[in-house]
């Protein structure tokens, strides 16, 4: 079996049996469903919400960045999953001083799944579930590969009031890209910057009004083609282009359904 290095250099063992997992990652927490781990789950955030059936029962221990470090005690963890742009750095810290193993996660793009399910199947062993998702991940990014994407400058908005978009430094971004959309603006090192419209969005081909983590819906399209006539404006799931783990695969289909929906030309 390869090392196990997480995101933050620390290699890892294959944990015992009955190893007790507390997620604080709501795109890791269905991960690990899938990966049949969830009997295996003591806790979570209450954003996660996937796979709804299964994660109604297992205890809630805050959100992502309020964590209840008090709560995680209780439930006396094996090990805690978490994200270097979910969760705190130093919530992390107080967990690793009384919590055996923090596996930290930092998907920066959707080719960064695979390893990510390796990651994960070989601290907990799940090699072969592991292996048979890479495969249609593989496949996912394949299809949609194969067609010819024409390039296309997208603004993804965040944010209402005020407006807010994603830099190409993200996972949205490198999620867009597969389909050869570029998000605005081009340059800049703030990772979440905010736009004024319509200045700041005159030269958008295409305007992507995700449903998180501003909620858009159908009311704000008219409002969007108001201040930028010449974009095209649509609404799109905002977990199949941010969410990463298992969700990226049907993500990742789904996103190329809508930009050929989107096609020009």
């Amino acid at each position: 079996m390869s090392e196990l290095i997480d995101a933050a250099g620390v290699a890892h063992g294959r944990a015992a049996r009955g190893a007790k997992i507390v997620c604080l990652v709501p795109s890791v927490t269905e991960l690990l469903c899938e990966l049949g781990l969830a009997g295996s789950l003591v806790g979570r955030t209450g954003f996660c919400i996937h796979p709804r059936e299964v994660v109604a029962s297992v205890p809630k221990v805050g959100g992502t960045k309020d964590v209840r470090i008090d709560r995680i005690r209780e439930l006396a963890p094996t090990h805690v999953v978490v994200n270097v742009d979910e969760n705190r750095l130093e919530t992390v810290e107080e967990l690793a001083s009384f919590v055996p193993s923090v596996v930290v996660t930092h998907p920066l793009g959707p080719l960064d799944n695979p390893p990510l399910y390796r990651l994960l199947g070989g601290i907990f062993g799940r090699e072969r579930e592991a292996e048979e998702m890479c495969a249609a991940f593989d496949a996912a990014v394949a299809e949609i590969a194969a067609q010819k994407w024409p390039l296309r400058d997208v603004l993804y908005l965040i944010w209402r009031d005020p407006w807010m978009t994603v830099s190409r430094d993200t996972y949205i971004a490198r999620t867009l890209e597969l389909v050869g959309w570029q998000t605005l603006p081009a340059e800049g090192d703030v990772r979440y910057p905010a736009v004024e419209l319509p200045r700041d969005g005159l030269d958008a081909d295409l305007v992507l009004l995700p449903s998180e983590p501003f909620r858009f819906r159908a009311k704000h399209v008219p409002e969007l083609r108001a201040l930028l006539p010449h974009a095209q404006v649509s609404l799109v799931d905002g977990e199949d282009t941010s969410w990463y783990g298992s969700r990226a695969i049907a993500g990742i289909r789904s996103l190329g359904a809508l930009a050929g929906s989107l096609r020009r030309g």
